[in-house]
């Protein structure tokens, strides 16, 4: 049953990277199209944590901070077996843990129609999952994690933009039910559904809110 969701801050923020771990590429075939309900992703903010670069890799973590706050993608239409395969992506260094976080919602600009909409925190804080940093801080760079470097210059090793033989080593680990396997997101990055869709609005105008 799609009814699971989770928070993400970093590389599966791109939808590319996404289906990779759920579905095994980058886009879901026109079976999946039609049979799945779709997963819709709107732009969050998570209070009381902060985004880190990890050391050496191209994705971050996040850790306990009052008073900081984390934007990123609420992604709904999950079902248990993608959280199994997220799990397995995100490794022994992540812990799933619930957590509550806020939709930004867009605020139309009165004044102009063709002006850039803005977001704001709106509606009820939405329970939902995501994954903490449980290794050593001693990994954590202090300095902030960019979503738009990573799309423009890492984005091919993770989404099969070309092969790579470190991609099909994230599919075998992914999707074997060895328990002793290599998580997806150790392997690589170190120096299936329906359409993701953006609750009605354009997709790059969500992930544009969400960094």
């Amino acid at each position: 049953m799609a009814d699971r969701s989770a928070f993400f801050y970093g590389t599966l923020m791109a939808p590319e990277v996404l289906y990779r771990v759920c579905y095994g590429g980058s886009r879901p075939t026109s079976t999946e199209a039609r049979s799945a309900p779709p997963i819709r992703t709107t732009a969050a903010i998570l209070p009381d944590y902060c985004r880190h670069r990890v050391r050496h890799c191209d994705y971050p973590a996040i850790v306990p901070a009052p008073g900081s706050s984390v934007r990123g993608t609420l992604v709904r239409g999950l079902t248990a077996s993608d959280l199994a395969r997220l799990d397995r992506f995100e490794g022994d260094q992540y812990e799933r843990k619930r957590v509550r976080v806020r939709p930004l919602l867009l605020q139309p600009d009165e004044q102009r129609e063709d002006a850039p909409r803005r977001r704001s925190e709106g509606g009820d804080a939405i329970e939902t999952e995501t994954y903490v940093w449980s290794d050593s801080d001693s990994y954590l760079d202090a300095r902030e994690w960019d979503f738009e470097a990573f799309r423009r210059e890492k984005m091919w090793r993770w989404a099969g933009a070309r092969e790579d033989d470190e991609l099909d080593e994230l599919d075998q680990a992914v999707g074997t039910s060895q328990p002793d396997s290599v998580a997806g997101k150790e392997l690589h990055g170190a120096e299936d559904a329906g359409p993701l869709e953006g609750g009605g609005e354009r997709l790059e105008e969500v992930l544009h809110s969400a960094v």
